[in-house]
């Protein structure tokens, strides 16, 4: 088994921290999950559904890193993920998100950083 040491040094630290863990496993999903799209639905080479399934592996490791418990973690994901795929369809497939998208992005935001970030008691930081 392998042993990952995902403590803290700090809570500002402990933010920017696992905020780049979340954008780099939304990065890693929506990526992986985009280029099996288009293997399948466009007709891309199987080199597409190959990387698309590596790094869709990828995307399974970067979550245990997160200092967190893993339905914590999970659940944020789910709301960072939302965020994400409203972003990767404006970059990449040009659909701008329009104000129902863009208010429903920010109650889930509300949500998980409510979830994953708000102080508990068996959570201290120094």
């Amino acid at each position: 088994m392998v042993q990952i040491d995902s403590g803290c040094i700090s809570r500002k630290k402990c933010f920017l921290y696992t905020i780049l863990l979340f954008i780099l496993a939304g990065i890693f999903e929506i990526g992986g999950g985009y280029l099996i799209w288009l293997w399948l639905r466009e007709g891309r080479g199987l080199e597409f559904a190959f990387l698309g399934a590596i790094i869709l592996f990828l995307y399974g490791i970067v979550p245990t890193f997160q200092p967190s418990y893993f339905h914590r973690i999970y659940a944020t994901y789910g709301g960072i993920f939302v965020v994400m795929s409203l972003l990767w369809g404006w970059v990449f497939d040009k659909t701008l998100p329009d104000t129902y998208d863009l208010i429903g992005a920010m109650i889930i935001l509300i949500g998980v950083s409510i979830i994953y970030y708000w102080p508990r008691k068996d959570e201290i930081y120094d």
